[in-house]
């Protein structure tokens, strides 16, 4: 799990192994979709969207 902010700042967690696309939208917001095929909007860059999910992974491979 990758705790996530809301544009708003509210924290969301949600399954890392879920996450299909990361991407940018037309104003500059992070749009993460899911396998599920839910869509959220999310504070952080698609880059630091990525690192989270790097990094969560990582830890769970030792």
């Amino acid at each position: 799990m990758i705790a996530l902010h809301r544009p708003a700042g509210h924290l969301v967690v949600i399954n890392a192994d879920l996450i299909e696309t990361v991407e940018s939208d037309e104003e500059g917001a992070t749009v993460v979709t899911l396998t599920t095929g839910n869509v959220l909007a999310v504070a952080e860059s698609p880059e630091a969207v990525r690192e989270s999910v790097v990094a969560y992974r990582r830890s769970i491979a030792r």
